[in-house]
């Protein structure tokens, strides 16, 4: 008997703890359950994405667009933009474009805007035609040649009574006056514009600095503005704007006025694009100084191809 009763102890406190631990394992399942719907349930109210976005910076730069190899290139200006004078037909924006798309360069060429005569304030009008805004907006290289029509015309050297900036007529385009060549005489009547003007020859009257930077002060603002309006349009193209040159240097009585005249527009015309940063001044004075036997067609005003060879290298050389 007394063996039985310890026996059934043992038995009776065996059961006490088995449902002891089977109550613990259903409390801590239990409160295992209520943590993991809590915890659910507050990743439903505050998930874990939002709290990886909180961490992101709250702006990023914008893209920066995606450089390209290929150029596009625009030309606009007067006859030397034209290439007035070349026997090749080339000029320096034919030559330019060939150079850059040498040893696998991409380049191409949208337009030739070269209008012969073209002054300053012709320019200005070209500028607010569509055809010509949406040209510019589709290039990433913008050549321009202007300026020389300006200097060497508005001072009257000779003698034709007309300002810098007027029209001409179209008795004076087809009956130009005597010493008077307009800008390429092949085509002057089907390229004369507002704003077009005749070339001087070196048959000119008496030059003085004071007829020549009489032109300056108007024709460099009308310039400002130009390079300014084509900045407006196209913000993120490239401008290479070509100096002018004497072409009178090698005649005794007007190298001095000339030079003083071209020197003075070609530094009023680096101050303005110092302003811009997308600009550049592609030196041409020292190319045709003391070399214009060289570099000038028969017209003694236009450079020969050789001479828009030269200036070619040195947009090339800018433009790289």
């Amino acid at each position: 008997m007394e063996n039985r009763t310890a026996y059934g102890g043992i038995a009776l406190n065996d059961s006490k703890w088995t449902w002891r631990a089977v109550g613990l394992v259903s409390i801590l399942a239990t409160l295992l359950l209520i943590t993991g719907f809590v915890y659910a349930v507050s990743d439903i109210i505050n998930p874990k994405g939002e709290t990886l976005l909180s961490s992101l910076p709250q702006e990023t730069a914008a893209p920066t667009a995606a450089a390209t190899d290929e150029l596009k290139i625009l030309a606009l200006g007067d006859s030397l933009a034209k290439g007035t004078g070349d026997n090749s037909g080339q000029g320096f924006v034919k030559r330019t474009l060939e150079a850059l798309s040498a040893d696998g360069g991409k380049a191409e060429l949208l337009g030739n805007m070269g209008i012969n005569g073209l002054t300053t304030a012709g320019l200005q009008s070209k500028l607010q035609e569509e055809g010509v805004q949406y040209a510019l907006r589709q290039a990433n290289v913008i050549l321009i040649s202007i300026g020389g029509n300006d200097l060497f015309r508005g001072s009257d050297i000779l003698g034709t009574g007309s300002s810098s900036g007027e029209a001409e007529s179209s008795a004076d385009t087809e009956n130009p006056a005597d010493g008077i060549a307009p800008l390429g005489t092949e085509s002057a009547a089907n390229n004369t514009v507002e704003g077009s003007a005749p070339v001087p020859t070196a048959s000119t009257d008496e030059l003085t600095p004071e007829s020549l930077l009489s032109a300056l002060p108007d024709a460099s603002g009308r310039l400002g503005s130009i390079l300014d309006t084509i900045a407006g349009i196209n913000p993120q193209a490239q401008i290479y704007y070509v100096g002018l040159y004497n072409p009178f240097g090698d005649i005794a009585d007007l190298l001095v006025p000339g030079n003083q005249a071209v020197t003075a527009w070609n530094n009023a015309a680096m101050d303005i694009i110092n302003t811009h940063s997308n600009m550049t001044l592609v030196p041409t004075f020292d190319l045709f100084n003391r070399h214009l036997d060289k570099y000038l067609s028969n017209d003694h005003f236009h450079p020969n191809g050789d001479g828009y060879q030269r200036m070619s290298e040195r947009i090339v050389q800018a433009v790289h």
